[in-house]
């Protein structure tokens, strides 16, 4: 009798309470309530923004790499380094290096996580480089030490590195019987022949980064300096980076030289047509770079397949986390469902609570690279105190709904669960242990 209770209620009670949820969700909706409509619209601008912002600069060349890495590095070399039997210090060594090379935001780390974590990559090293990537922003912590004052730059640059070590270390530590048997399995694996020498695929995957990098380079506070520089010439450096690129596939990879020439000569023509639209030829040069790898039967038709699989897995995540998101909490700048006067409120003063607030809002906003300065900027000439705000810094940048979305998709529900809670109180705890040395 219980066992057909249970199957009643799996095929007949389950599904018709669902339905029922559904029905009531919409006949009740608030349509005229004017914060609902407006949550609404943030929900659809925010979701606009970054697909016209962070889609096709930020996410498509992530694939990408995420897909180069399934198909040219070797499972052996991923283990070597940051496998869970690598040496401790190499490992967690490498994950905070590569992360602040990359200097990426928290949805384009993804598809890199989800690459290194299927060849092998033990779970401590993975997570570092995971919080790493969007955490360790070198130009983002001078942004803060600028803005926000050195103390906070030089403690968010302190407690991120601090973050990414010890987080994995933990993860590592709470799943060690999983990550020993995975140590056995990788152990019995047989040695992958090399195709081509180290030095090729540096160079390779070099350009692939450079492209990521210098395309998505923020404006600084100042256009002067290094960083102006940089910021000023971009697209330039984008494009050295784009017949790097070239160069590679046609000498190293075997694509044939008419196709990269004729790839070559739309990009430049969209550059020269639409001289104030730089997005143009880079959109021009992706539909290239897939045509010449979504027709290939070789290793180049691996590449687009495996970068093809992380972007059906980890893009409409994303897209359905930012909608909610900005459903909830707006655009900067704008409110959503939440007023900001309640999160103004609820991070003034230097509480243990305040602190948390910080840190979960902070966890589940979406910020684009940068972003982060100028909306803690805002909240602290509302009120906020200095600890709440470094609670934010720790884990805003790092953490997201779209972002948690997709890693429970990689790792699981619990150890996403796991990671997130760690963030939320590490950055509580250091916020305020901040805030009272501060104060």
């Amino acid at each position: 009798m219980i066992g057909v209770g249970s199957e009643r209620w799996s095929q007949i009670w389950k599904p018709m309470a669902v339905i029922l949820t559904v029905f009531l969700a919409f006949y009740y909706l608030p349509i005229g309530w004017s914060r609902f409509d407006n949550a609404l619209i943030e929900s659809l601008e925010l979701t606009k923004w970054y697909a016209q912002e962070h889609v096709i600069l930020c996410l498509l060349p992530a694939f990408y790499i995420a897909g180069a890495i399934a198909v040219f590095v070797s499972q052996g070399s991923v283990m070597r380094y940051l496998g869970a039997g690598a040496n401790k210090v190499l490992a967690y060594g490498v994950a905070s290096v590569s992360g602040t090379v990359l200097a990426v935001c928290s949805c384009t780390v993804l598809p890199l996580f989800a690459g290194i974590h299927r060849m092998g990559a033990g779970l401590g090293p993975a997570i570092a480089f995971l919080y790493s990537g969007p955490a360790i922003n070198v130009l983002a912590i001078v942004m803060t030490a600028a803005v926000l004052g050195p103390s906070l730059g030089v403690a968010r640059a302190i407690g991120a590195i601090v973050f990414s070590i010890v987080i994995g270390l933990i993860m590592a530590a709470i799943y060690r019987k999983e990550e020993q048997a995975k140590v056995k399995a990788q152990a019995m694996m047989p040695v992958p022949e090399t195709t081509r020498p180290l030095w090729q695929n540096v160079v390779y995957f070099g350009a692939l980064v450079g492209i990521l990098v210098f395309a998505n380079w923020g404006r600084p506070q100042e256009i002067s300096g290094l960083w102006g520089a940089i910021y000023t010439t971009k697209w330039a450096i984008t494009a050295g980076f784009g017949l790097l690129l070239a160069f590679t596939l046609w000498r190293w990879f075997g694509v044939l030289w008419w196709k990269i020439t004729a790839v070559a000569i739309f990009t430049a023509g969209a550059a020269l047509l639409f001289p104030d639209q730089p997005q143009a030829p880079f959109i021009v040069g992706l539909i290239g770079l897939t045509a010449l790898t979504s027709t290939s039967q070789d290793e180049m038709g691996d590449w687009f397949d495996q970068s093809w699989g992380f972007a059906r897995q980890i893009l409409p995540l994303l897209l359905l986390g930012v909608l909610i998101s900005g459903f909830l909490l707006g655009r900067p700048g704008h409110e959503g469902l939440i007023p900001s006067a309640w999160v103004a409120a609820a991070v003034g003063g230097n509480s243990l609570l305040s602190n948390f607030v910080a840190s979960f809002l902070g966890a589940f906003m979406y910020f684009a690279t940068l972003t982060e300065v100028p909306i803690v900027q805002g909240l602290v000439g509302a009120g906020m105190g200095q600890g709440p705000a470094l609670a934010l810094l720790l884990a805003g940048p790092a953490l997201s709904l779209p972002n948690m979305l997709v890693i429970r998709s990689v790792v699981g529900t619990q150890k996403t669960v796991g990671f997130v809670t760690l963030v939320i109180v590490f950055a509580t705890l250091t916020g305020w242990m901040y805030g009272a040395w501060v104060g």
